[in-house]
């Protein structure tokens, strides 16, 4: 099971800072059907990890639980902290996404993944018109 996750120096400070300031002890990446293009993801502060759960410590000090259903949908996944102006943010990139949609929130993945033993859709399957939900 592959739950190679990459996250940048300063995305690890802001998770640091982020579990001291909600006296959590985790956070949970992870992924529900959403958005424009198919997935979206998700993140909780944890006091304690779930049964279920794959913990992953990036940094010293800093551990992200992972469910293991979503372990195939988060593999890969690149987290950076990026700041545009005054606003700062999380980003996430996965490597085995086939699609963003146009606001970067969601992912469609390609039909490559294998998820619980069975393929997933093809991207066109989960993607949606954004501009018909606007």
């Amino acid at each position: 099971m592959n739950t190679q996750i990459t996250v940048s120096p300063t995305a690890c400070e802001h998770i640091r800072k982020q579990v001291e300031l909600t006296r959590s002890r985790f956070l949970r990446l992870g992924v529900k059907e959403s958005g424009c293009n198919g997935y979206m993801y998700t993140l909780d502060f944890l006091e304690d990890t779930s049964t279920g759960d794959i913990q992953i410590e990036v940094a010293d000090g800093v551990n992200i639980c992972i469910h293991k259903e979503d372990v195939d949908l988060v593999a890969g996944t690149e987290i950076d902290m990026v700041t545009q102006g005054l606003n700062s943010a999380l980003v996430f990139k996965n490597s085995n996404a086939h699609s963003y949609c146009g606001c970067g929130e969601s992912f469609a993945l390609s039909n490559e993944v294998d998820i619980d033993g069975v393929n997933s859709a093809n991207a066109s399957d989960l993607a949606t018109d954004a501009t018909a939900q606007k």
